[in-house]
């Protein structure tokens, strides 16, 4: 796991949350929609059939417990999951906290609009009550 670093865009796009166990849980820098990624850290993964078996149910139970916190905690109406990786080629999970009105609910949010930031405050409380819902 030492040869592991995120991709420099999502290192840029996102602020680090915490290392579950397999995954860093990050956090986009866009304050439109609650949107989290699972990062793998394993070096040079692109698919998620490249994880080792074990390593593939790791990644779904985290992508469960973040998805289920999230729900929790934003009440939303869906949470979409995905992992494309067309751009970022390393493997990736977004996970994201969709409402009926957010912007441009039902369409994707991949592509649309700027990014709006949020606060160093804004940030910290909403990762202290997603770090709460995911803690048994």
């Amino acid at each position: 796991m030492s040869d592991f670093r995120p991709d420099d865009r999502l290192a840029r796009d996102s602020d680090l949350l915490t290392k579950i166990g397999l995954c860093e849980l990050r956090l986009m820098k866009d304050s439109r929609w609650p949107w989290l990624v699972l990062v793998p850290q394993r070096p040079d993964v692109s698919e998620i059939f490249h994880l080792t078996p074990l390593d593939q149910t790791m990644l779904t139970f985290e992508t469960t417990l973040v998805a289920e916190a999230l729900k929790k905690v934003t009440g939303a109406t869906k949470i979409n999951t995905g992992a494309l990786g067309n751009i970022v080629r390393q493997l990736h999970v977004h996970v994201i906290a969709r409402s009926e009105g957010d912007p441009n609910w039902p369409g994707p949010v991949w592509g649309f609009g700027t990014a709006e930031p949020r606060s160093a405050e804004e940030t910290k409380a909403f990762s202290a009550k997603l770090l709460d819902a995911m803690t048994p």
